[in-house]
């Protein structure tokens, strides 16, 4: 790997939204390897490098969706930041949920930020164009432990 390319990790159930994610991030002006996973257990897996994540990189970001089968995204949320080895790792909440109970939770458990998908596809493209910028080009992300 490049030390140049950010590692990104997508856990979103909805084929569509991470197809929009990928192609946001491939149009975007940063190196990264964006991989995706469609439900929390694999996203865990993947970050304790488990089965078929045996080999995968430890992601500089994680983009996670609340509304997850297997595992939700509230408990993978709360794995990672409660996973000494995990984290350091920043967490943006990327969702449709308006919940109050939802965005407090999600600080709660040390995400470190909310954002709620719009359903406008411009709209969103912009918004995880807008991801990208800031995380991966204004932000000072933790050093890549392995």
């Amino acid at each position: 790997m490049n030390v140049d390319t950010i590692e990104v990790l997508l856990i979103e159930d909805s084929p569509s939204d991470a197809r929009l994610t990928q192609e946001a991030f491939r149009d975007g002006k940063i190196r990264n390897n964006l991989s995706v996973v469609m439900d929390g257990a694999e996203g865990l897996a993947y970050l304790h490098r488990e089965g078929a994540y045996a080999g995968a990189s430890r992601p500089d970001l994680v983009l996670l969706d609340l509304n997850l089968p297997k595992v939700d995204g509230r408990e993978v949320l709360r794995r990672i930041k409660t996973d000494p080895q995990l984290q350091s790792i920043p967490v943006v909440i990327l969702t449709t949920s308006e919940a109050e109970e939802d965005v407090a939770k999600a600080y709660e458990y040390h995400a470190n930020c909310y954002i709620r998908k719009p359903v406008d596809l411009a709209r969103f493209l912009e918004i995880v164009s807008a991801i990208e910028n800031f995380w991966l080009t204004v932000v000072k992300l933790p050093p890549n432990a392995a």
